[in-house]
């Protein structure tokens, strides 16, 4: 009697095992891609790079929008280090607030505050991004976060209600550290901006912006009238 209760009592665990397996941890859900179809709509935007980029294709993307009391950004560079932007008075590198988004040697994506002093970033232990995530994938480190708009008065920690010109800078990172950007003169906002304002603005890298001055262009116009003329 007792090995019949046994069997039984073997015969519906295995069944109960085998049918219902242990959960599992549930699964993180994929990094969502940048829109760029809402760039100057529901969101502002930053393009450098090759003439019609996105945020997949350009060689730095920026893009900013307001979510009640917070601003999220969405950052994305054709590098393996650390992608950031800079909040500043001016157009200058010194004295700014920095987020960055780093690239570690575990893969992951850890968004990071700086502040700029002098030419050197200095990073600081209160960090207002929040509700962060990032991704490396395809050689290009692209992340999202949220940070308050109002903030209390801190030097290292500016008040995105204020205009401030944009810093847009990327570069290669060493054991999850970041190094020098990877351009001398990195893009600069031509103006102020407005978290208020929503703009999709295109700014050429340099392999894009020889044949797009002016005096190139009236170059080019002078070039082809002496063509069609012929010489006498």
């Amino acid at each position: 009697y007792w090995f019949l209760v046994l069997v039984f009592y073997l015969v519906v665990v295995y069944s109960d095992y085998t049918g219902y397996p242990f959960p599992t941890a549930p699964p993180v859900d994929p990094f969502a891609k940048i829109r760029v179809d809402d760039c100057g709509k529901t969101k502002g935007c930053f393009r450098y790079g090759k003439p019609g980029c996105n945020a997949e294709t350009c060689d730095y993307f920026l893009s900013y929008r307001r979510i009640g009391a917070d601003v999220e950004f969405e950052l994305s560079a054709d590098t393996d280090g650390w992608v950031a932007v800079g909040f500043s008075s001016d157009k200058k590198m010194g004295g700014d607030d920095v987020m960055a988004c780093v690239h570690d040697d575990n893969g992951r994506v850890r968004i990071q505050h700086f502040y700029n002093v002098g030419q050197w970033a200095k990073e600081i232990q209160r960090n207002p991004a929040r509700d962060e995530e990032g991704v490396f994938e395809n050689n290009r480190v692209t992340c999202r976060f949220k940070r308050p708009v109002y903030v209390p008065r801190e030097e290292t920690i500016v008040d995105l209600h204020l205009s401030w010109y944009y810093l847009f800078a990327w570069g290669p990172a060493i054991q999850g550290s970041i190094t020098r950007h990877d351009i001398d003169s990195p893009p600069v906002s031509e103006r102020v901006v407005s978290i208020y304002k929503y703009e999709d603005i295109f700014m050429p890298s340099a392999a894009y912006q020889t044949f797009s001055s002016p005096f190139c262009l009236l170059l080019i116009v002078a070039l082809t009238f002496y063509l069609l003329m012929g010489t006498p």
